[in-house]
């Protein structure tokens, strides 16, 4: 499979070598732990703990807040020593859970261990809702909610998201190399768990090493590992889709619609994790990089963790930060410091000084179609731009900005260098708001 090619994308330098061959280290746990009530797609979770509870690695410190939620747990043993709005990495100060780790990081009970095997397909979910499990691609949708497709919803394919497209991210690619057992366990209790025979997993030919060791791993299982030409964003469920099944989802559509889920593979390990050991998702992969960072590492953190620490553990600054970024180049969200903590979708963390920036003023638009051409789902940036700027968010929903994936593609590719995908993004805000006050 794996030959069908998506319209648009685009081939920034990929930036990956500074990270790529280093193995992942523990990140030394932090003086506190700041977890914010609010990191995953839905309803924000509700804090279940006061202020002086002491709680245990793994004890659910936020219940999930009705079905499209997750819970969360507490990343380590201590002591919670506030519940207060803190710095988010929204940009906004939100209520947070903040623990004081005691340096023991004793686990809680938890459900304990459980044989996949003899688990009914409910009992599989619980245990993935119960241990706060959301997609750690970087989109955080509540997995359980993936996983209970509507009835009439026949699902037949189960694709694993091995692609990591982003600029500098190394984090899945060293997962898929060291701790490749726990993703195929994470595949094969998926695949029970949807019922589905064919499952696909996608890694683009940019990381040979990790095809190499995935297919190794897979051997005598039906797994099918798909090698994808590199183009970003080859990692874009819709995209990823296409390129792997030749299936189009359609136009405000899911990958359901056509008979897919698609999950993350560091979502594959957590389920692995969850369904086997009872554990809940306290922590993660996350590349710390970016030609600002004196030592870029694979890190594995605790949810919680603030940015500064993670700067700390990787020698600090090589000069003042200019571009603070949580996730990759294309699509991160910039930060205006490190205030904020990790949360459970924090992939990356990169950092640019001054001197890395290219020097681009903004220019009219000179109509050259490149945002056009560069634009995977085939909507017409810069006239939804034009419509966002002009506040016509009635023109910019007729030109389809809901279809917009938020990629960056055309903003990378603009020669006027025009913040093309930030009016996308307004233009999309702006129709959400409406479609709520109706």
């Amino acid at each position: 499979m794996g030959h069908h090619s998506f319209s648009g994308g685009v081939h920034p330098p990929d930036s990956k070598a500074q990270t790529a061959s280093k193995a992942i280290e523990n990140c030394p746990l932090p003086e506190e732990l700041v977890l914010p009530l609010m990191m995953h797609i839905g309803a924000p979770a509700s804090a279940v703990v006061a202020v002086g509870d002491r709680v245990l690695h793994g004890d659910l410190i936020a219940a999930p807040r009705g079905f499209v939620s997750a819970g969360i747990h507490a990343s380590t043993s201590g002591e919670v020593i506030a519940l207060e709005p803190r710095p988010h990495v929204s940009g906004s100060r939100l209520l947070s859970i903040v623990i004081r780790p005691d340096g023991e990081d004793r686990w809680a009970q938890g459900p304990g261990e459980a044989d996949p095997n003899e688990l009914s397909t409910d009992q599989l979910r619980d245990r993935i809702r119960d241990a706060g499990i959301v997609g750690l691609g970087g989109a955080t949708f509540p997995t359980q909610v993936k996983l209970s497709p509507p009835e009439g919803k026949k699902i037949d394919t189960l694709l694993i998201n091995g692609v990591e497209c982003e600029p500098f991210l190394t984090a899945d690619h060293r997962l898929m190399l060291e701790q490749g057992e726990r993703i195929l366990d994470g595949m094969e209790i998926l695949r029970c768990l949807l019922a589905v025979d064919q499952v696909i997993l996608g890694i683009e030919e940019n990381k040979p090493d990790a095809i190499v060791a995935m297919r190794q791993i897979c051997k005598g299982t039906s797994i099918e590992v798909c090698p994808l030409p590199v183009r970003y964003p080859q990692g874009a469920e819709k995209q990823l889709i296409f390129a792997a099944c030749g299936r189009e989802v359609p136009s405000g559509g899911l990958p359901m619609d056509v008979g897919v889920v698609v999950q993350n593979v560091a979502t594959a390990a957590s389920i692995s994790d969850a369904v086997r050991y009872g554990r809940a998702l306290t922590e993660r992969i996350c590349t710390v990089s970016g030609p600002a960072v004196a030592q870029p590492k694979n890190l594995r953190i605790r949810i919680g963790t603030p940015l500064t620490h993670l700067v700390e553990v990787c020698g600090g600054l090589k000069e003042e930060a200019a571009k603070i970024l949580l996730g990759g180049p294309m699509m991160g969200m910039a930060q205006m410091n490190l205030a904020a903590s990790a949360t459970k979708g924090t992939s990356g963390l990169l950092v640019f000084g001054s001197s890395s920036l290219p020097k681009m003023l903004q220019g009219p638009c000179i109509r050259c179609g490149r945002c056009v051409s560069a634009c995977p789902v085939r909507i017409s940036p810069t006239t939804i731009a034009a419509y966002a700027r002009l506040d016509m968010i009635d023109e910019a929903q007729q030109c389809h900005a809901m279809d917009c994936i938020e990629c960056g593609c055309c903003t990378y590719t603009c020669p006027a260098a025009l913040p093309l995908v930030q009016s996308v993004r307004h233009a999309k805000g702006a129709i959400v708001a409406r479609r709520r006050k109706v």
